[in-house]
């Protein structure tokens, strides 16, 4: 237990002590600022110094405040008698010690009490110091923000100086403007007065377009009269130019018959005068006169040709209906130099023109002098003779392929017979045979216009021609109906739905089947390999 009695130890006098030395050293550390920077950085070292000497003053408080066992070393110096003495000193303690027992209690609970609060003084401080440093990171930062804030307020003072410039520049653009703007008020003034002006001429103008428009509507009427006076003439005009144009190509047709009979009449007189003049005064052999009987029968060629031009079409016409067969040759692989193709009854020439110019190999014959000229006159190669004489002419074999268009019409059975067997005979094998003629399956082909042509002898039944060529030793006998660039069949059958539809529809059938049937068909046959 401590002693507070010991008469050294003034507990008043060192808590005056205390707190003068606590409030000397706290006017030394005092700044000028008590919200600067400075006092914080200062603060924790003159803390420590104060604890530090508080302490020092604690332990000798502390030291002192324990109870004495001797006296102080000063009274020893007194001349007593050394055994009185210490009896004296042991009750005199004693007595102090008693007397001062609450003032130890009361001078260690003081202490403690300072020390405890030295404690938390030194942990308040250490967390100061904790939150100094905190500040300082803090305000390093807001430094650094603020530095940062500086450098954009720089920028921000260039650009407002900047923005200034530029709008002192917009103003001194705005005055000019508006003086532009005052010059364009005194314009538009200036305008106004010569659209007024405009508008009275304007009025004056419309006063004297609709007069105008008065004497334009008489003026339209007039021409509208015009107009069909002169669509009524142009219609007239057109007709007399149809009927000029029908003269014209009549008139060349015969003006082409009668020079073509002309030369051939002058070849034929020719002819005899000669033979006359060779065989006076004697007179004409059985032979002569046979050959004058021949040479009759080209009497008509002329005519012929100008009917032909008449009745079976332009060339271009016959070109175009001949290229339908031009598939049926490239797929025989004939027309050339080894097996060339023969066209009997070659007429104008059409189809060797397109053979020639597909480059096919090809001749003609016929009997007509006149067409054989114009087919020589073209460059193609011709012969004047009759069929079955130049067919019966040609070794075995001989041929790719033998065509005839419309000419078997013109034949009789029996020489009809020979023809087929001829061609069959000079084809190679697996060659062809092509012949056309008229489809009287075509009511109007087989009741009128196959006889438009005096020198056909009777229609051909389809299935009767095939017949012929099967029966002659033809292989793979086809019969072609022929409708394109022929005829155009203009009758529909009706929609199933239509109520009508099953009974008119037989009927359209029957009249497309007889009126509207191919008007031609052409018998394709092959020879046996």
């Amino acid at each position: 237990m401590i002693n507070i009695n010991n008469p050294e130890i003034n507990v008043d006098e060192l808590m005056q002590r205390i707190r003068e030395d606590v409030a000397k050293r706290h006017g030394q550390v005092q700044p000028e600022n008590p919200t600067s920077k400075s006092i914080i950085s200062n603060s924790t070292a003159t803390f420590n110094h104060i604890f530090y000497h508080i302490d020092a003053l604690l332990r000798n408080a502390e030291s002192r405040s324990i109870t004495r066992t001797k006296w102080p070393d000063n009274f020893n110096k007194f001349p007593f008698n050394l055994s009185i003495i210490k009896n004296f000193q042991k009750i005199a303690l004693k007595i102090l010690s008693y007397i001062f027992k609450d003032q130890r209690e009361v001078n260690f609970n003081l202490i403690r009490a300072l020390k405890e609060s030295v404690g938390l003084n030194r942990q308040l401080i250490e967390e100061i110091a904790s939150l100094k440093a905190q500040m300082d990171e803090r305000l390093n930062a807001v430094d650094t923000s603020i530095q940062g804030m500086d450098k954009r307020f720089s920028a921000v003072d260039t650009s407002i100086q900047g923005m200034d410039e530029h709008l002192g520049a917009v103003y001194n653009r705005v005055s000019e403007i508006d003086n532009n703007l005052d010059h364009v008020d005194s314009c538009m003034s200036h305008l106004q007065e010569y659209l007024e002006t405009m508008n009275s001429r304007k009025q004056l103008i419309n006063d004297h377009l609709k007069t105008v428009d008065a004497h334009i509507n008489t003026v339209d009427e007039h021409l509208e009269s015009v107009d069909t006076r002169l669509e009524a003439m142009n219609e007239r005009l057109g007709a007399v130019n149809v009927r000029v144009q029908n003269l014209d190509e009549r008139d060349l047709r015969n003006d082409n018959y009668l020079k073509n009979d002309l030369v051939q009449q002058k070849r034929l007189i020719t002819m005899f005068l000669e033979e006359a003049r060779r065989r006076l005064p004697e007179p004409f052999s059985q032979e002569q006169l046979e050959t004058f009987a021949k040479e009759e029968q080209h009497s008509l060629d002329a005519f012929y040709v100008a009917f032909e031009d008449q009745f079976r079409g332009s060339r271009e016409v016959i070109l175009n209906k001949l290229k339908t067969y031009l598939p049926i040759i490239q797929e025989a692989k004939v027309g050339t130099p080894e097996l060339p193709i023969l066209d009997v009854g070659c007429g104008r020439g059409e189809w060797l023109e397109l053979l020639r110019e597909s480059g096919y190999k090809a001749r003609g014959i016929d009997i007509n002098r006149v067409m054989l000229e114009q087919c020589k006159e073209k460059g193609l190669e011709v012969i004047e003779s009759d069929v079955i004489a130049y067919l019966q002419s040609l070794p075995d074999a001989s041929l790719g392929a033998v065509s005839g268009f419309h000419i078997i019409e013109h034949l009789s059975f029996p020489i009809l017979m020979k023809l087929i067997d001829e061609t069959r005979r000079v084809l190679h094998s697996g060659g062809i045979a092509i012949f056309e003629t008229p489809n009287p399956e075509n009511i109007i082909v087989g009741a009128c216009n196959f006889y438009s042509d005096p020198t056909h002898l009777h229609p051909l039944f389809p299935p009767t021609v095939k017949f012929f060529f099967e029966q002659l030793g033809f292989l793979d006998v086809k019969l072609l109906r022929l409708r394109e660039n022929r005829l155009e069949d203009p009758l529909q059958l009706i929609e199933a739905d239509n109520p009508i539809a099953s009974h008119v529809n037989p009927l359209i059938e029957l009249a497309k089947f007889n009126f509207y049937a191919p008007p031609d068909f052409a018998v394709i046959a092959k020879k046996a390999q």
